[in-house]
């Protein structure tokens, strides 16, 4: 589609959270150093929260792939909707762990005696739980029980809890509270600033081979900057569906009239006709 047009080797502005195009903003390079040090220190629980699309997944997932496999075992459980019991078995099935039993005990004598071996052998095993606000309070629980593991001197196990602000509310919980306190590194990503903003842009542009100038002028990410907030995830839409309009009137520039009729369709309480209707008239148009 508009990629030859505007001479990319990917799509810049794609949803999925792809480390290669991973841009550290100030607020996310505090959070990722947070992150490090947390797991670097053995910090035991560390906790990670912020709205939707601020970025929490490609973060993990760049974090997990910096840990040199050498000294680090890693395992990521996304989207936990499961029971104790199930949560263990992925658990030990992300690292390779096999037990006898097939229970949440059995689960865990297996993983235990698979921590001390990591642990002698120097590496450190480091756990990732992402949309943990899913995780009902018996299985967070079944976590806590988890970072029991440990030797006289060290934590066998660096568990990462990330999800959605809920996740805090949930952590406040009174049946809760043995959990909250052993969370002792926190982090919290909040939306970009408009700075920020210009130089995500710029940045995802680049990584995508881009050797247009100002493609988004400055009045263009002004006017995404409003709609998105900040937000990386309401970015990358805008972004993604202004290149495409810009390729269907075929302009290499994004003005702030196309990025303005964006908008009007993303925002599902604006009357008019549609960019998607639009898109789809000139295409028609040219067959």
């Amino acid at each position: 589609m508009y990629c030859d047009f505007f001479g990319f080797s990917e799509k810049p502005f794609t949803i999925t959270p792809n480390p290669d195009f991973v841009f550290l903003s100030s607020i996310h390079r505090e959070a990722f150093a947070r992150l490090l040090y947390g797991v670097d220190s053995h910090a035991g629980f560390i906790a990670l929260t912020g709205e939707v699309g601020t970025g929490k997944t490609t973060m993990l997932r760049t974090l997990l792939t910096q840990l040199d496999s050498d000294k680090y075992r890693s395992a990521l459980i996304f989207n936990p909707c499961m029971s104790a019991e199930q949560l263990m078995a992925s658990i030990c099935r992300e690292y390779g762990v096999t037990s006898e039993e097939q229970n949440r005990y059995g689960y865990l004598d297996a993983l235990n005696r698979f921590l001390i071996e990591q642990n002698g052998s120097g590496r450190t095993v480091v756990l990732v739980i992402d949309e943990a606000q899913n995780l009902p309070p018996d299985v967070l629980e079944q976590v806590r029980m988890i970072s029991n593991l440990e030797t006289e001197r060290d934590k066998l196990i660096q568990i990462i809890l990330a999800g959605q602000p809920e996740l805090d509310e949930i952590l406040r919980r009174h049946d809760l509270r043995q959990l909250s306190q052993r969370i002792t590194v926190r982090c919290r990503l909040t939306p970009m600033k408009l700075d920020d903003t210009t130089e995500y842009i710029r940045h995802r542009l680049k990584i995508s081979g881009s050797r247009i100038p100002d493609i988004f002028p400055r009045a263009a990410v002004k006017r995404i900057y409003r709609f998105s907030g900040g937000v990386p995830r309401l970015i990358n839409v805008a972004c993604e569906q202004a290149l495409v309009m810009a390729w269907t009137e075929e302009v290499t520039s994004v003005s702030p009239a196309i990025v303005d009729e964006v908008i009007a369709e993303l925002q599902p309480d604006y009357k008019c006709e549609g960019l998607w209707s639009n898109i789809s008239r000139w295409l028609f148009a040219r067959k």
